[in-house]
């Protein structure tokens, strides 16, 4: 065996907003939660972490850059994931290149990991949940290994929970489960990303600094000090989740917006009823619930639905194009660019909704007349920093193109 071979994968990953929150672990260290949840995965076109990982016996040791950074892999959460695929790694062959790994060797054989996400990093936008199902997903198919994505999110969720749930498109449950070993906790797909496709989601990036609380430290003390939680967990949840699958079957938006509307208000009491009290929500995200409230009740149907995680930034999840454009026009009156600002670098992700909206640029923001549903007529311009528009996408993928790759072929460094 030659020592200067590189053996490389390169995989993309979508990330996920869930709809029936996860908030609270029953085992800290194997992930496990209090509950059942469920997400949407967001389309990897406009969010998504790209992972290349690479094998050689020229490393002497694993390294990991994440964004460019070298970070350091002795976390818990690293080494969690990085032991359990390498216990199912299976022999890869590479005849071209005359290249052999026996299922033995990768024991001793080093890794080297680059990661990338297209949008900030714990910003309340599940970087982790993309990062970790990422890193998984292309392990396993560097690796050869032969379990499932069900499988695979069972390891994914030791990094980080809610990566469990990326490892599928469309409408994902992560299942609590109820073995000590966590063996049957894990993400199973509800349907696939074509199943509802009328649906457009519009993310307001309220603010992409790191968060005050960070979820894994908030969690803990909400479980150890909300009383809220254990209620939710035990007599919430259970059902929500059974009305919740039933209105995504039935593409039911109407039942759809008023549960992932009502439970991301309860994750958000949870965390105000946890010691001492969590605010991962702003005066922002405070406005557009009560704009989106008040359109929904104009309306006399949900046009559209709201959910926040553990930070302020709001995903609006639209029940087809047409209420996807006059929501962009609301949220453009409301949050216009601030001066110096451009439409284009102010508005990601799927730009042909503004074309719907009859927005070609600011001077038709400047012209948008006040949403008749609410009194003021109030601006707040730089109060969102800018809004990705998106839609529920399809899962992890292997890339094929070297372009694409974050890892030189031949030295197995950051390119």
């Amino acid at each position: 065996m030659g020592e200067k071979w590189v053996l490389m994968k390169t995989a993309q990953t979508p990330t996920n907003i869930a709809v029936i929150k996860y908030w609270g672990k029953r085992d800290e260290t194997l992930i496990l939660p209090v509950n059942d949840s469920i997400s949407v995965t967001l389309d990897p076109a406009h969010l998504c972490t790209t992972t290349t990982v690479a094998v050689s016996p020229a490393f002497q040791q694993d390294r990991m850059w994440l964004n460019g950074k070298e970070i350091s892999l002795s976390g818990g959460r690293y080494q969690n994931c990085l032991r359990e695929i390498r216990k199912r790694a299976r022999e890869v062959e590479d005849k071209e290149r005359g290249i052999k790994i026996e299922k033995k060797d990768w024991e001793k054989l080093h890794l080297h990991i680059a990661s990338y996400n297209n949008f900030p990093t714990a910003a309340g936008l599940a970087s982790s949940a993309a990062g970790f199902a990422c890193l998984v997903f292309a392990l396993a198919k560097l690796m050869n290994v032969s379990e499932d994505e069900s499988q695979l999110s069972a390891i994914a969720r030791q990094g980080s929970g809610s990566a469990c749930r990326s490892l599928f498109g469309g409408f994902v449950k992560w299942i609590m489960g109820k073995e000590d070993d966590g063996s049957d906790s894990l993400a199973v797909q509800l349907v696939d990303e074509k199943h509802w496709e009328d649906l457009f989601i519009i993310i307001a990036v309220v603010s992409s600094r790191q968060k005050e609380t960070s979820s894994t430290s908030g969690m803990r003390e909400s479980v150890e000090t909300s009383s809220l939680l254990q209620h939710r967990a035990k007599e919430v949840v259970p059902k929500r989740t059974i009305q919740m699958e039933e209105a995504i079957q039935n593409r039911d938006f109407a039942s759809f917006a008023k549960l992932a509307c009502a439970d991301s208000n309860q994750f958000h009491a949870v965390c105000l009823d946890t010691l001492p009290p969590i605010f991962y929500m702003n005066d922002t995200s405070h406005r557009i619930i009560s704009y989106a409230e008040k359109w929904n009740r104009s309306e006399g149907t949900p046009q559209v639905a709201y959910t926040f995680d553990a930070g302020p930034n709001a995903v609006l999840i639209a029940r087809d194009r047409k209420a996807a454009a006059q929501l962009i026009q609301r949220l453009l009156f409301y949050f216009p660019p601030k001066s110096d600002t451009d439409l284009d670098s102010y508005l990601l992700g799927d730009k042909t909704i503004l074309k719907d909206a009859g927005l070609e640029g600011l001077k038709d923001v400047e012209a948008l007349s006040p949403p008749p549903e609410n009194g003021s007529a109030q601006k707040y311009p730089g109060d969102v920093s800018y809004f990705i528009c998106t839609r529920p996408g399809k899962g992890p993928i292997l890339l094929s193109n070297d372009k694409l790759t974050l890892l030189d072929p031949e030295t197995g460094l950051p390119k």
